[in-house]
């Protein structure tokens, strides 16, 4: 009998173990703050979403020549990060009112190849106009390291629904925050590379104007930064329903 009463002590002590052990596990989340997160989440999703587009898309910035009196066509051009591509557009297409070629969006005849500073160190020649390498390198760096932080962000988030921890919040939230301050600032660095390409050379005069693409990476900054804070609040300790009674016990407390 001396071995079953062994093993049932054994039993039941590591059966008390595990229930120490379970009683300084942190609470898993409620429903209410499962449901807060999901909705933070999807609004980071869609920031991530848009500076994705924003990021694969050529339709950043576009140049626009002047019509001619005695020519059928139109010389347009559009770039990105990565891609340029030149257009020959009709002038019938193109309304009466403007007096350059464009927008990008009609059809027309259409020359894209990928910028080779990123491959041979060569700048692009832009209808007389060269680019300034440096600032359109760092701009797509800046963007692919801004992409890296949201995905790190994301997996932040679905660890910590998928184990019901809340202290991976914070780190989701700087993730998202820091991601969308990086967007705008490869904006910013983008424009400037378009100033610098518009001012090389005024041999051929043009207009440009931004088009869609900086859109989406604007409202993907914006997005992001807000749902970062969001993460920030969510992950903040909750307030009591009451907080004037906090206040009255503390008082009573020191007075005492």
């Amino acid at each position: 009998m001396m071995w079953p009463n062994f093993f049932l002590q054994e039993e039941e002590r590591m059966a008390g173990l595990r229930g120490r052990a379970g009683g300084k596990r942190r609470p898993a989340l409620t429903d209410a703050q499962e449901g807060k997160i999901k909705l933070a989440f999807f609004v980071a999703i869609v920031g991530v979403t848009l500076t994705v587009l924003a990021v694969g898309t050529e339709f950043w910035v576009e140049l626009n020549t002047y019509k001619q009196n005695h020519s059928a066509m139109c010389e347009a051009a559009h770039f990105g990060l990565w891609k340029l591509c030149y257009k020959k557009l009709w002038l019938e297409d193109v309304e009466v009112e403007r007096a350059t070629c464009g927008p990008a969006e009609l059809p027309g005849e259409a020359n894209c190849s990928y910028f080779k500073f990123f491959s041979t160190g060569e700048n692009a020649r832009i209808f007389q106009r060269t680019t300034k390498k440096e600032l359109n390198i760092t701009a797509a760096v800046i963007s692919l390291l801004s992409i890296t932080l949201m995905v790190m962000g994301s997996l932040c988030i679905t660890m910590a629904l998928s184990k019901g921890v809340e202290f991976l919040l914070k780190p989701a939230s700087c993730f998202f925050m820091i991601s969308g301050v990086m967007v705008l600032i490869s904006l910013e660095v983008f424009r400037h590379s378009v100033r610098w390409l518009v001012g090389s050379d005024q041999s051929v005069p043009l207009e440009y104007e931004y088009s869609w693409s900086v859109a989406c990476a604007v409202a993907a900054g914006a997005v992001l930064i807000f749902g970062g804070g969001c993460f920030t609040l969510l992950s903040l300790p909750s307030l009591p329903k009451r907080p004037w009674q906090c206040c009255a016990r503390s008082t009573a407390t020191s007075s005492a």
